[in-house]
Order: C-alpha cells, then sequence, then structure tokens
C-alpha cells in the first residue's frame, strides 16, 4: 500500500508512505502570486512531486489521505477562500490523476494518536516517537505540518490496512 498523506494548505505537507515506512515528506509546494506576493499552492509542482514518487508498480496500490478541514472560528474571509483553494487543488489533482482519495478529520487521527487538546507541536514529538529515523527532518518548530501528514498518512496505514 502507497499512501500519500497530505496536510492540505500554503503551509502544509505531504508524506509518501508505503507499507508501514516513511518513504519521504516534503514541504507543499508553493510560489508567489500577484503583485503582492502572496503565496499559494503551486499545483504544477504538486503534481510533479507526486509523479517521481509513483511507479507503475504501486500505482496501483497507491492512495490519497487528506485532512478534511473546515473553517475555523476567527478565521478571516480571504484566508479561508486561499484554503479552500488549495484544498480543492489537491483534491482536482488527485482526480486528474485518477488517484483514489479519502479524507479524514483531525478529530480521528489526532484521537488514534492521544493528541486532541495538545500544542501543535504534539504532533512533532509524537511522530518522533514512532519514527525516530526522521527526526532530522522534524527539527524545527515549522515542521509540525510535515509531523501531521506523516501521522496522517501513519493512521490510514493501521487504521485500513485490512481493506
Amino acid at each position: 500500500m502507497f499512501i500519500i498523506g497530505i496536510d492540505p494548505g500554503i503551509s502544509g505537507a505531504i508524506c509518501f508512505f508505503e507499507d508501514g515506512k516513511i518513504v519521504d515528506v516534503i514541504e507543499m509546494p508553493s510560489m508567489s502570486e500577484g503583485k503582492k506576493n502572496k503565496r499559494q499552492v503551486n499545483g504544477n509542482q504538486l503534481c510533479n512531486e507526486i509523479k517521481s514518487r509513483i511507479s507503475e508498480i504501486n500505482y496501483e496500490k497507491a492512495c490519497v489521505v487528506v485532512e478534511h478541514v473546515t473553517a475555523m472560528p476567527g478565521q478571516g474571509v480571504t484566508s479561508m477562500f486561499n484554503f479552500g483553494q488549495s484544498f480543492g487543488l489537491i483534491k482536482g489533482i488527485c482526480s486528474a490523476m485518477q488517484l483514489p482519495i479519502h479524507f479524514v478529520r483531525p478529530t480521528k487521527w489526532k484521537k488514534y494518536f492521544n493528541l486532541i487538546n495538545t500544542s501543535k507541536d504534539a504532533s512533532r514529538s509524537r511522530a518522533i516517537e514512532i519514527f525516530p529515523k526522521i527526526s532530522n527532518q522534524l527539527k524545527r518548530k515549522k515542521d509540525s505540518n510535515k509531523a501531521d501528514a506523516i501521522l496522517i498518512a501513519s493512521y490510514y496505514y493501521n487504521t485500513y490496512k485490512s481493506e
């Protein structure tokens, strides 16, 4: 089973996970847009990153697992629109690549890893506990998004591998 775990959004991350092991974890590809140089997800690069890691052998066994998030109280209209745009881009790319896509709510995977009502950084600590060999890629505080992508992929693998 080849799982692509995605923490969506401009500052999100992607984990490539095969048979219980992390193949790679990267930050969400992004680029500048418009006069104000605001960041947006780079769809072309995202597609290339996925294609470069899926061989013909594991293409049939591949699936994408995306954190299914919704609007948060107090979040601005513009930031929610931008986030929704990133979420839609991910869905569109997966559909175009004919990759099965599954959604998991944050409460589900966080409950599984005992991370409900913890700090954002707790997921980074938990990912390092479970996958100590990847600790070098999770040493910065901003790497919590990579940790989220790892845990999303791991949750799906541990929960649905019998399907």
